[in-house]
């Protein structure tokens, strides 16, 4: 269900598409319009007190003119798993599909993958751990040029509407949206840490907001009240799942497995 109020709202072109955006401020409110790439910095989110400013790089989007909304798990550069979901979903006009982040690295076809999303104006994708990765020379990829970087730079942290915040990683249950920082929402697993040994932050994660993540990889998506986990392991011969945000419904496709691991780091896999 989607609840609150919304912002201030308007539109912003980015790598030739016009994105609608909405963005909340506590005390400040009128008509804004943007040009070029948005980037929205310590601001509040819908189902927050007006007190409770978030630090995180954040955009917060309109949904009111959207159809079909779809939020989209972990590609990993993996084109034809992206392809065959695309065209299983057949967006329209009017539809909108939100990555969780980590379009690339591990999969074969990266530049591929950003290519397909940046010139949609269909898709979006918060940043993922990997992403941050090129950025900060972590990892490299020499098939990405100048223009691919630039769009990487571009992505935030979180995206959000009423009632809903995508993130690459998660939140930590016993703080609130304003105590977490870029890091901790692109990389949380555990308030404990970014391993597999738990205790798991979805499975404390009380809300609001509803919370739709990536970077855990799944044996099969997780849909509960306030968290929705959608890696489910597309690069590791796993599947590639969108979430049917107006549905809820979970729609996946086949991965070709690039990369081998370890059951031990797959939640709810079957480790006999």
């Amino acid at each position: 269900m989607i609840v609150g109020g919304a912002g201030p709202s308007g539109t912003a072109t980015q790598f030739g598409y016009t994105a609608l955006y909405t963005i909340a401020y506590p005390t400040y409110k009128r008509l804004i319009r943007l040009r070029g790439i948005v980037r929205t910095v310590r601001v509040t989110t819908a189902n927050t007190p007006s007190d409770d400013a978030v630090s995180f790089d954040h955009r917060h989007i309109d949904l009111e003119n959207r159809d079909e909304v779809y939020v989209i798990g972990d590609v990993h550069g993996c084109l034809d798993a992206l392809e065959a979901l695309l065209g299983t979903l057949e967006l329209g006009a009017n539809d909108l599909a939100v990555f969780v982040g980590d379009l690339v690295r591990k999969g074969p076809e990266s530049k591929a993958v950003l290519d397909r999303v940046r010139r949609s104006p269909r898709l979006l994708s918060v940043r993922g751990n990997n992403e941050r990765k090129l950025l900060e020379g972590e990892a490299s990829l020499s098939a990405l040029d100048a223009v691919d970087y630039q769009y990487l730079e571009s992505l935030p942290t979180a995206i959000s509407w009423d009632g809903g915040l995508v993130v690459h990683g998660g939140l930590d249950p016993s703080r609130p949206l304003s105590g977490h920082s870029d890091d901790d929402v692109l990389t949380m697993r555990s308030p404990a840490g970014d391993g597999y040994d738990g205790p798991f932050w979805f499975d404390r994660y009380e809300g609001p907001p509803r919370v739709f993540f990536g970077h855990t990889v799944l044996a099969e998506p997780i849909e509960r009240e306030w968290a929705v986990g959608l890696d489910t392991g597309c690069v590791y011969g796993g599947q590639l799942t969108a979430y049917d945000v107006r549905r809820g419904e979970a729609v996946s496709v086949t991965g070709t497995g690039h990369v081998e691991r370890s059951s031990e780091k797959i939640v709810g896999a079957d480790r006999e």
